[in-house]
Parts: C-alpha cells; structure tokens; sequence
C-alpha cells in the first residue's frame, strides 16, 4: 500500500502509459441497460463512462493470444458452484476423492473437492466488539471504545425496529388477505374493505410502495432482514453463533473443523460470494447476464465470512488453504473495525507473499478515512510501516464521472488504500441461476482482482509485488475535486489513496507485456 514501487527504471519509465487517455467531458445523460450492466468493462475515452477499460483490453491486447489458467481464491460467504454461468469455473480438488469421508491428499481437509467452509453450520454472527464486550472489562481505552461504539451502532439501528415491526405486521395481513406472498400495488389499491385492520395495513403499505418504488416488496425484505439480523444477532451480546463451529477461535493451532459445503441453497448468505465470483469469472460473451474480468480462470470457493464479523482465524487459515492449493490471486470482499488477532492474518499475508500470492481486499464501506480509522483486515501495524507488499486495498467508485465519482459509502486513505475501481451497481451472478445489481467496496475488489488475474494469466513471469504496482501505476490519473464520506468533504482525488487513480485494465496489460517481454531479455544470473 505505501508507496514501495518497483524500483525497476523500465516500470518508471512506462508510467506515461496511464496518461495516454484523453478525458473526454463525462456522460450526462442515463446509461442504457446494457451500458448500466457492464458499465465497469467500458471506456472513458469511447464511452464516456470511467470504467476500467476492460472490452478494449480484450479487443486490442490480448485478442489472438493464450494465457495460462490462473486460480483465484474467493474468501467469502460462499459460492453457488452449480450457477450456470459458474459452474464450469469452479475450482477441482483432483487429488481428492469425492465424498469418500477421506482425507485423500492427507492436507487436513476431508473431501475437500470445491473448496472449503471454515463456518461449518453457522451462519449468523455478533460483531468483532460484541464478542470483545462480552469477555468483560479489561479496563483498556480499547473496551471503552468498544462501549460506545456499540452503544452508537445500537441506537442507530433500534429506533427502527418500531418501523420493521408495523410493516412486518401489515404486510402479513396483506398476503393473508390475497392469499398470496408476491403482490403489487395494484393488488393493494383493488383491496375493496372496511375492516379496519386490513385497511389500516393497505394504507402502510401503499404509503412504503411510494416511496420505494414498484420492488416495494423486496425492499421490505432487504429492511426487514438488515433490522432484525442486526438486534438478533449482530449486536446481541447473548448470541453465540460459533457455538456450531465447535472449535476455539481463540486456538489457531485449533484447526480440525468446518466442512466441504461452501454453497448451501438452505443458507441465504451465499449471495454475496456468489456476486463477487461472478464479477471475477462469470462466462463472457455468453448472452448470459453481465461478463466476469478475466477469462482462463478456476474459482476456489473458501466460506469463512459470517452474516456478520468474521473471525481472525478463519480469515487467515483461509488466506493459508487458499495459497496452499495453488491460487496465484485471492480477493477478500469483508471488513471489521475490531481484530483481536490481527497477527494471526499478518503472519498469513506474509505466508502469501513469500509464495508469491496477490491478495487484493475491500477498502470497506463506512465513508470513513481509514488513515485516521480503523479497517482490517489491514496490512499495517501502524497505519505507516507497511509489513508486505503484495496485498492490494481498493475503494469504489461510480459510473458518473464528476466530482461524485467516488461512492459515497467508500472508504478512503491518501495512505492505506492503493487504488479505486468501479463498485456501484455492478451486475453479476446471484444463487438460483440468477443475476443482481449489488455495490460496495465488496464489488470493487473482485474487479481488480479480476484485471490481476488476467495479468498473472497473460504475464505469468510477473510477480505479485510487480503486478500490484502495474496495477497502481497504470491507473487513470483522477485530477479533480471529489467528494468523499457521508458528510461530502471535498478533496482533491489525489488525496483518496497513494495512486491517485482508478484501475484501467488496458493501461496496466500494456505495461504488464511491456515490462514482461523486459524481464524476458535479461541475462539470467
């Protein structure tokens, strides 16, 4: 993150590849659907929309030629490995025999096939400082922190439990009344009673319908679930959601647990990992939703990321599994503001580095500056001395370009995030053989870790540290005032993270060939 660039005067020297685009006035009227759905793959200079260059890429630099098969390891909360558009992408285990209740390749993981599920049959889980506070005072300034964030993250979600509460109500009225579980708003408005109870709940929902729009429905469900998963289990200090695990994630010599199912259609939290998969992977040019980054890919699904803060362990066994069997990428879509045993993930970063692994992460999307604020997992003690130099952070940005062109949920850090990438309505692969918009930083780290792996597939004599400063140096210089964080504050997007740019896949493959084909010429010692 910090700035420790190549010191090869030849990558120096080929920086002036990130300027070649001319800056064309942004795009002012609406995306089409077709732009809106693979906006990230567009161009700035053609398109008018600052995505990351990827068609052309493909069009220009690596149209005719064969690149390697990279394996990108997915740490998240599980993958739909049967999804149409991801199947065939799926990572092997052909050392292992499936479902043999063996461990055939004797690493520690019985039949793991497909990957491995660090969470066994749990789903839910407390926050990182619910777990601290429920260990009691230690009297440190970091429980009294602890204190009032919980107490500040708990009074802005309970107020609106009053609100979930009345529309839950209502709305079970409704689906009572027609008999049904989907209804629209006309279905409301032919609603001829004088009950009052059913009047009084075709009111409460006509009032939601118009101001969420004609997917009222899914809202509801989306708000419902946020509220309730929030006091129920995330910051419900009585919760303990590990207990299924039935290991002690206190232990990280522990290690004999979880299982081989890292897709579930009984668990409803593979949605995410499945998006972030399919940003990566899903089939292009397959008249089949949106199209993944990079071609020549495997996806190692690795759940280990709860509805709610993932553990210490599991993230950095995870990042271990994942580099053992082989993958040359790794993207971790997550984030906590609490990490009791953040050396455990260092002590894994650096396992990665010395086996030449990229691992490219979510920056987090509270807004917040994370110079001054916490967001691991991160790759510093100290916010300054960086201890590796093959972990990537990256924030999100959207497809106007303009002074808003940074999400306003992203994160942001003139020093601890190295790049942005588009992460607003990016449309990818959801379980059921389905497709979704989602954003968040979440969707902006799967992007770049797509453009590394077609690097690493195209230019597999890079190394990790080299491509993450390709990757930063032939980034689209921003040279603007943004807007940043919830409160707006304006800074020059200079200041947003050490690059000062946003990743341009055609740039960093241009310089990627350029400094490969070098590497290729030097006399071998």
């Amino acid at each position: 993150m910090k700035g420790l660039f190549i010191s090869f005067i030849s990558l120096l020297s080929m920086t002036t590849v990130a300027q070649e685009v001319r800056v064309p006035s942004f795009k002012k009227t609406p995306l089409t659907e077709e732009q809106q759905q693979r906006w990230s793959h567009l161009d700035l200079e053609t398109d008018s929309i600052p995505g990351m260059s990827v068609d052309k890429a493909y069009s220009e630099i690596l149209k005719g030629k064969k690149g390697a098969k990279i394996l990108v390891g997915v740490i998240d909360s599980g993958v739909d490995i049967s999804h149409p558009d991801l199947k065939s992408v799926i990572w092997t285990n052909k050392k292992e025999v499936p479902n043999n209740g063996k461990d055939d390749d004797k690493n520690g993981y019985t039949d793991d096939v497909h990957g491995w599920n660090f969470l066994g049959n749990s789903n839910n889980e407390t926050l990182e400082l619910v777990r601290y506070l429920r260990k009691g005072n230690d009297g440190s300034a970091l429980y009294l922190k602890a204190e009032k964030d919980f107490e500040k993250e708990y009074n802005e979600v309970f107020p609106y439990k009053e609100t979930v509460d009345l529309l839950a109500d209502a709305d079970k009225t409704i689906r009572e009344h027609l008999k049904k579980d989907n209804y629209t708003k006309e279905d409301l408005n032919n609603i001829a009673s004088v009950k009052y109870e059913l009047f009084k709940s075709k009111r409460i929902m006509l009032a939601y319908a118009e101001d969420t729009g004609d997917d009222f429905k899914a809202k509801l469900e989306e708000f419902k679930e946020y509220v309730y998963d929030k006091l129920n289990y995330n910051l419900n200090k009585e919760f303990d959601g590990r207990k299924l695990v039935g290991d002690n994630p206190d232990d990280i010599n522990d290690k004999k647990y979880g299982n081989n199912i890292v897709y579930s259609k009984d668990r409803k939290d593979s949605s995410h990992g499945t998006h972030v998969a399919g940003i990566i992977a899903q089939q292009r040019n397959n008249n089949l939703g949106g199209d993944g980054v990079s071609t020549n890919v495997e996806i190692l699904p690795i759940r280990a990321v709860p509805n709610g803060d993932e553990y210490d362990k599991d993230i950095a066994l995870a990042i271990r599994y994942a580099v053992d069997n082989g993958a040359k990428v790794i993207n971790g879509s997550f984030g906590k503001d609490y990490s009791p045993h953040k050396e455990w993930v260092w002590d894994a970063m650096k396992y990665a580095e010395s086996k030449d692994v990229l691992i490219v992460l979510a920056a987090g999307n509270d807004g917040k500056n994370v110079d001054v604020e916490p967001n691991y997992p991160e790759d510093t003690p100290d916010k300054k001395t960086e201890l590796v130099n093959n972990v990537i952070k990256v924030g999100a940005i959207n497809y106007n370009y303009g002074e808003g062109i940074v999400a306003d949920f992203s994160n942001y850090g003139a020093e601890n995030v190295d790049v942005f990438a588009p992460g607003v309505k990016i449309y990818a692969t959801i379980p059921g053989g389905k497709y979704k918009y989602e954003q968040g930083t979440s969707m902006a780290s799967p992007n770049v870790a797509g453009v590394a792996a077609l690097i690493r597939s195209y230019y597999p004599n890079l190394k990790a540290n080299q491509v993450k400063q390709i990757i930063m140096t032939s980034g689209m210089a921003i040279n603007l005032d943004v807007t940043v964080g919830e409160n707006g504050l304006s800074i020059p997007f200079s200041k947003t993270c050490i690059s000062g740019k946003i990743v341009n896949a055609y740039n960093a493959l241009k310089m990627a060939e350029e400094l490969s084909n070098q590497i290729k010429k030097e006399p071998k010692l």
